[in-house]
């Protein structure tokens, strides 16, 4: 039992460093107005979020053979 206190130090210290950090974290943030929030939602809704590239193709899936090393395969 004794050769586990030296887990207490590190343990405190860990401890310690949540307490203050959560502490600190509190009033870091300001309430935000609803209606200040509600025009960045509607905002950032309205934004055209398709993808700058056209989609990938599919990728093909080898199926199961069981081996560990595949054959390398020719390029297209």
């Amino acid at each position: 039992m004794e050769i586990l206190f030296w887990l207490v130090p590190p343990a405190l210290v860990t401890l310690g460093a949540m307490v203050w950090v959560s502490w600190l974290g509190r009033e870091g943030r300001g309430e935000v107005d609803r209606d200040v929030a509600v025009r960045r939602l509607a905002k950032a809704l309205e934004k055209d979020h398709r993808a700058k590239q056209p989609p990938r193709p599919a990728r093909e899936t080898d199926r199961s053979t069981g081996i560990a090393v595949r054959p390398t395969r020719r390029a297209s």
